[in-house]
């Protein structure tokens, strides 16, 4: 599918409209605070968690709620260029349809990249943008098609979730997970791969990395430091994971920080 346009919005005075309807269709996620959408005259508010597809062709306008921060990746893109169309039920809608993703660091983890991709423009750049747009778009639909997973198991899950933010600085394992839900480790493991479409593993690294860019921004530890704090004993080994997560190398981070260093 081809990509036509890409941004990343974070404000708190935000408004854009498309008052004849974008000749493109239009993926939205929210990735902080909420905001506000009228598509066809149905007011639609989208929380963090939460993405929006519009398809081409229909009115929308949008706008932050008053006085709230919040950010978004906004991609636009024709899945007409490929037979996406025909493979994905979900470009064979004729109205907007919104979700909350148990996927949410997955889709992230593609937004981020496709965002990267398209700000540094390397060659072959619109390419892999649209690989990385189809991947997504895959995710999405398997969780489209696994929406009667019932609410006790997306609550396991959720226990599972909770643990892990709660003990990502150690060695988290599936036997503990196991525990923890009272289920067996290898239940556990299966079970967290379904629903959040990550391995325990890929999401106790995300977890860690998400902390990890917080203090390099804003703490006076250095990367040594931080790595160790997040539960990397090997700082080798934690620039290549943050390399791989975010396209960039910690000291990226650490030269734009704030000076709270006397």
């Amino acid at each position: 599918m081809k990509v036509t346009s890409y941004t990343y919005d974070k404000s708190s005075n935000w408004y854009g409209e498309s008052q004849e309807g974008c000749e493109d269709w239009t993926l939205v996620l929210v990735t902080y605070g909420r905001c506000v959408y009228w598509i066809e005259e149905k007011k639609q508010v989208l929380e963090k968690g939460q993405w929006l597809l519009i398809p081409s062709s229909i009115p929308f306008y949008g706008r932050s709620v008053p006085t709230m921060l919040h950010e978004k990746y906004v991609v636009q893109f024709d899945p007409r260029a490929v037979q996406a169309q025909a493979s994905f039920p979900l470009f064979k809608l004729s109205s907007a349809m919104s979700r909350i993703t148990n996927k949410y660091e997955l889709i992230l983890d593609r937004l981020r990249h496709i965002h990267q991709q398209w700000q540094d423009k390397q060659p072959y750049y619109q390419t892999l943008c649209e690989a990385l747009l189809t991947e997504l778009f895959v995710y999405l639909h398997r969780e489209w098609d696994q929406e009667a997973a019932t609410s006790a198991t997306l609550q396991l899950v959720e226990q599972m979730k909770g643990y892990i933010q709660n003990h990502y600085r150690e060695h988290v394992t599936k036997k503990e997970l196991g525990a923890c839900i009272s289920r067996s480790p290898n239940y556990a493991a299966t079970l967290f791969r379904k629903v959040t479409g990550q391995t325990i593993s890929e999401f106790v690294h995300a977890a860690r990395i998400k902390t990890a860019v917080y203090m390099l921004r804003h703490s006076a530890l250095t990367v040594t430091e931080i790595s160790d704090f997040i539960g990397y004993n090997d700082a080798s080994y934690f620039y290549r994971v943050f390399k791989r997560l975010t396209g960039l190398v910690p000291t990226d981070l650490v030269s734009d920080r704030e000076n709270v260093r006397k």
